[in-house]
């Protein structure tokens, strides 16, 4: 293939949706000036795109008329400013470890607005979720039983749960409880009385199709009102996450399937394109939430936001992604280029492991942008650049993909991988080559000069 139309004509592109935001961040010159403090690669943060995507979420609950809470899932990303928003905002915070935990608490959020999810819960974790008033999901029996020994033995308050549900439509799943299970905790429930206060159910499927979740959040009110009927409280249940973020146009991510082959990759690689996050989502966000209120669950006559309302039951979401999107950027220095079969091989510090998609084996595919010491990169120039990461292993790739920079890209110059906060920046970040873990800086005033600050979570 010539070189002229691998650079030119045959690259599908995918550019990220236009913000103003980051352009100007981009554009104000302080990212060289942190690039050079830091010596590596950092991630931005803007706390004030969480507070939007929050009070969207609030706004299509109070628009439904269903009451509801909100929980930030805290494993979405590490950083201490999410949980001083939450703290904020009086919002919740999703938590699966003492550490977790811990942290919510010491930032300020309320026990009362912290739920405490994942299989198998250790002793000092449930210990703890009770002795605080915490919510705690429950996930098997055996977990079921340990939290009301616990709740037996030496609390001065009673245990608050949920129990959580395992799909019917994904069997498979290794979390969750299925009818037999579920209607031995509820006997137990009932049997353990004042040390436990069941207070609903739960559950999270994978993907992010809405009428699966409409349809299980109808099943759970349903379980609501037997349980009541025993005598438990169950007056709430939650839908978990899978909110998807809206990345990039519909007419750039279709194309980008149709037109993407190995060629187009370094080394030819290939990946399944059924394994790549989709980057495109006709419904997002707190639109995703309207649309599953707005559903009427399978066998069911009204929508889901009418039965929540007729049955006084409170709904639960965790999102996590989708309370992130558009509140980060992740930011790596080229510290060398070289030219190889009609295409350049970019090397930038850091690793891979700071854009987190690679554990899957995948690609964080929005393009990144080249910024130099004078803003956004402009001009002519065409020919396509995959990126590596700065360690001896041909598998760290930030960009296995041949992107098109606007310009040549030179060393010292920055690559911005747009709106990775959520579950991009820190999932398996490690500090491989003993390189230190990139430091997140928070940006709290935009304008002509940003002003910022480092999160207070220590790099570690």
């Amino acid at each position: 293939m010539a070189v002229t139309d691998l650079a030119t004509t045959n690259l599908p592109a995918l550019p990220a949706h236009p913000d103003a935001d980051t352009d100007r961040i981009l554009d104000s010159g302080v990212l060289h000036e942190l690039s050079y403090a830091f010596g590596g690669p950092f991630h931005f943060l803007l706390p004030h795109r969480f507070d939007t995507n929050l009070t969207a979420f609030r706004t299509a609950l109070v628009d439904a008329g269903v009451e509801g809470r909100v929980y930030y899932a805290k494993k979405a990303n590490k950083a201490a400013v999410w949980m001083e928003r939450c703290a904020a905002h009086q919002a919740g915070v999703d938590v699966a470890s003492v550490g977790e935990l811990r942290e919510a608490l010491g930032h300020g959020v309320r026990s009362e607005n912290i739920v405490v999810t994942g299989p198998a819960k250790s002793d000092e974790l449930l210990r703890l979720a009770v002795l605080q008033g915490c919510l705690i999901t429950i996930d098997a029996l055996d977990e079921l039983d340990l939290l009301i020994t616990l709740a037996l033995t030496g609390t001065v308050r009673p245990a608050r749960l949920l129990l959580r549900r395992l799909p019917p439509a994904q069997p498979h799943s290794r979390f969750g409880m299925n009818d037999t299970e579920t209607e031995s905790a509820l006997d137990r429930c009932v049997r353990a009385g004042d040390a436990v206060r069941m207070e609903g159910f739960s559950f999270h499927l994978s993907g992010y199709a809405t009428q699966p979740r409409a349809d299980l959040a109808g099943e759970l009110v349903d379980l609501c009102l037997k349980a009541r009927v025993l005598g438990l409280q169950a007056d709430r249940i939650s839908i978990g996450g899978g909110f998807a973020v809206d990345y990039s146009s519909a007419d750039h991510w279709h194309t980008f399937l149709a037109g993407q082959r190995p060629e187009h990759y370094h080394a030819r690689k290939t990946f399944d394109s059924g394994d790549f996050y989709p980057y495109h989502s006709p419904v997002a966000g707190a639109d995703a939430l309207r649309a599953i209120l707005d559903t009427v669950p399978e066998g069911g006559q009204d929508t889901l936001a009418a039965r929540l309302q007729d049955t006084g039951t409170l709904l639960m979401m965790e999102p996590g992604r989708a309370l992130l999107a558009g509140a980060g950027s992740s930011v790596f220095c080229i510290q060398g280029v070289k030219e190889r079969d009609g295409y350049r091989i970019v090397t930038a510090d850091g690793t891979s492991l700071s854009l987190s998609e690679q554990w899957f084996n995948s690609e964080y595919l929005p393009d990144p942008q080249l910024v130099t010491p004078d803003g956004r990169a402009t001009g002519g120039e065409t020919r396509p650049a995959c990126v590596g990461g700065a360690s001896c292993l041909e598998s760290d790739m930030l960009t296995w993909r041949k992107v098109l920079l606007p310009a040549r890209p030179r060393v010292g110059d920055l690559l911005v991988y747009p709106n990775t906060a959520g579950y991009q920046m820190d999932s398996n970040e490690s500090p491989f080559h003993d390189l230190p873990l990139p430091p997140k800086v928070v940006l709290d005033r935009l304008g002509d000069r940003p002003r910022w600050r480092l999160d207070r979570r220590p790099a570690c």
